[in-house]
C-alpha cells in the first residue's frame, strides 16, 4: 500500500506548542477509573465465553449460532458505530462525557441479557452492549495519552489495558461460580450493575484534560473540518498504520476466536464443571496476562527511548513465542490431571501461562503505536480505526469461524472438531507477526518526522 512518508500540512496544524502535561495525583485516578471501566467493558462483552455452553443448552442452537452471537452479532454494530464516536472525541466532545454515558448504556444492556426469555431477544441485548461499547474505548486511549508525557504512554496505556486481563480473570472464576451456583443469567445481572457506579464516578469526580486546555487556549485546526471519510483516509495513510491495524485484526481473530471457546473446550475434553473451567482458565491467563501487559509496557518505553523500532518488534516477538504454547495446550492428553486438594486440575494450564505472558504484548504494544503514530486531533479516530479491525475481525469473525470450524470437524467428537478449530485459528498469529514486520520502518520514519516537525 502506497503511503506517504511525509508529515501533512493538516498534521502540522494539529499540533500546537504546548508543555507536557503535569502528572499528580488526580491524574493517577482519573487513569484507574478508565482502567476499572474497561475491565467492566471486557466482562461485559465476553462474559459470554464462560456461559456459552448453558445458553447453548437452554436454546437448542449449534456452536456456529453460538459463535455467531458472541462474534459476529456484537462485532457488526460496534465496528459501524466506532468510527463516528472516534471523530466526536477528535473534534472537540468532551471525551469523560462519552465515556461515562457509553458505560452506563452497555451496563444496562448487559443486565438486560440476563432477562431474556427468547434467544432472538439476546441477540439485541448483545448488539446493545455493542452500541454502549463503542463509544468507550478509543476515547479513552485518547484521554490517558493525553494524561501521560510521551515517555510514560506506552506504561500508561498497558495500565488500561489491563482490563481485558483483569476483566477475563473475573468473568472465568466468578462467572464460572456464578453460573454453575445460581445460572447463567444471574451472571450478567451481577457483571451489568457495577458499570452503572464507575460511569458516575468518572462523571462526577474527572475531567477531560483537553478541555481543560481548550478553556485556557483554545485551538483549531483545518482538520477540525474534515469529514469523517476524508479522516480516515490521512489516518490509514500514515506510514505504519494500515500494517499495524492488520496485524492487530489477524491477531484479534485468532485471540478472540481463543479466548471465548476455550473455557467450552476444557469443560468438552477433561469433562470439567464451568466453575474449574473457569477458575482454571481465568487464574492462568488472567493473572499472568496482565502481568505480561505492564512488562511489556515498561520495557517498550525503556528500549524504544533508543530504537523506535521495538514497539512494533516487541507484538511480534511476544506472538511467535506464544503460539507454540497455544497448540500444546490444545493437543494436550486428556487425562493429565494435577491434583489440588480434592479438585483435579488440566495439566496443561501450564501451557496457558507462557501463552497469556507472551501473548498479552500485542494488544497493549499496538494501542500505544497508534497513539505515537498520530496527532492529537488524530488519536481518538486512530483509536477507534485500529479497534475497528481488532472487534471485527478479532470479537466478530474470530469466534464466529471457529465455531464454524468445530462443526466442520465434529466428525472427530465435539472436543477433538473443537481443538482442530481452535488451532486452525490460532495459526492467524502467524499472518499478524508478519503483518507487524512489514509495518517496522514506516512506523519508525513516520514518529521521527513528528517529533522533528
Amino acid at each position: 500500500m502506497n503511503t506517504s512518508s511525509n508529515v501533512s500540512t493538516l498534521d502540522k496544524s494539529a499540533l500546537p506548542a504546548q508543555t507536557e502535561p503535569r502528572v499528580n495525583w488526580r491524574t493517577h485516578f482519573t487513569l484507574l477509573l478508565l482502567a476499572l471501566i474497561y475491565v467492566f467493558s471486557f466482562i461485559d462483552r465476553n462474559v459470554i465465553a464462560i456461559v456459552m455452553e448453558p445458553i447453548r443448552q437452554e436454546f437448542g442452537v449449534s456452536d456456529s449460532v453460538m459463535g455467531f452471537l458472541s462474534g459476529l452479532a456484537f462485532a457488526s454494530l460496534y465496528a459501524l458505530i466506532s468510527l463516528p464516536m472516534g471523530q466526536l472525541a477528535d473534534k472537540g466532545v468532551n471525551r469523560r462525557n462519552i465515556i461515562a454515558i457509553c458505560c452506563s448504556l452497555w451496563s444496562l444492556a448487559t443486565v438486560a441479557c440476563g432477562a431474556v426469555a427468547q434467544f432472538w431477544q439476546l441477540v439485541i441485548a448483545r448488539m446493545t452492549v455493542a452500541v454502549g461499547e463503542a463509544g468507550g474505548m478509543a476515547p479513552s486511549v485518547s484521554m490517558v495519552s493525553d494524561l501521560y508525557p510521551k515517555n510514560r504512554r506506552s506504561l500508561a496505556i498497558s495500565v488500561m489495558m489491563l482490563g481485558p486481563h483483569i476483566g477475563l480473570l473475573a468473568a472465568m472464576v466468578a462467572g464460572g461460580y456464578i453460573a454453575q451456583e445460581y445460572g447463567w443469567r444471574y451472571v450478567f445481572y451481577i457483571f451489568g450493575a457495577p458499570g452503572l457506579l464507575l460511569a458516575a464516578l468518572l462523571w462526577l469526580f474527572t475531567k477531560d484534560p483537553r478541555q481543560q486546555r481548550q478553556q485556557a487556549a483554545p485551538v483549531k485546526t483545518a482538520e477540525d473540518s474534515l469529514s469523517l471519510v476524508k479522516r480516515l483516509g490521512l489516518i490509514i495513510k500514515i506510514p505504519g498504520m494500515f500494517w499495524l491495524c492488520t496485524a492487530s485484526g489477524f491477531a484479534g481473530l485468532a485471540g478472540y476466536g481463543f479466548g471465548i471457546w476455550v473455557p467450552s473446550f476444557m469443560v468438552r475434553h477433561w469433562d470439567i464443571s464451568l466453575t474449574i473451567a473457569g477458575l482454571s482458565f481465568g487464574l492462568a491467563s488472567g493473572v499472568f496476562a496482565a502481568v505480561g501487559s505492564i512488562f511489556s509496557g515498561w520495557y517498550c518505553d525503556k528500549r524504544s527511548q533508543s530504537d523506535k523500532r521495538w514497539q512494533l518488534w516487541l507484538p511480534i516477538i511476544g506472538i511467535v513465542i506464544s503460539f507454540p504454547f497455544g497448540l500444546a495446550f490444545l493437543f494436550s492428553p486428556a487425562d493429565a490431571m494435577w491434583q489440588i486438594g480434592s479438585i483435579a486440575v488440566p495439566s496443561a494450564m501450564l501451557f496457558v501461562v507462557f501463552f497469556s505472558f507472551f501473548n498479552s504484548w500485542w494488544p497493549t504494544l499496538s494501542y500505544a503505536a497508534v497513539s505515537h503514530l498520530t496527532t492529537d486531533k488524530q488519536r481518538a479516530t486512530g483509536a477507534a480505526v485500529l479497534n475497528l479491525f481488532v472487534t471485527l475481525c478479532g470479537a466478530g469473525i474470530g469466534p464466529f469461524l471457529t465455531g464454524v470450524l468445530s462443526d466442520v470437524f465434529s466428525s472427530h467428537g465435539e472436543a477433538q472438531g473443537l481443538a482442530i478449530g481452535l488451532a486452525i485459528t490460532l495459526c492467524f498469529f502467524l499472518v499478524a507477526a508478519a503483518c507487524y514486520a512489514l509495518g517496522v520502518n514506516g512506523y519508525a520514519r513516520r514518529v521521527t518526522q513528528l517529533q522533528q516537525s
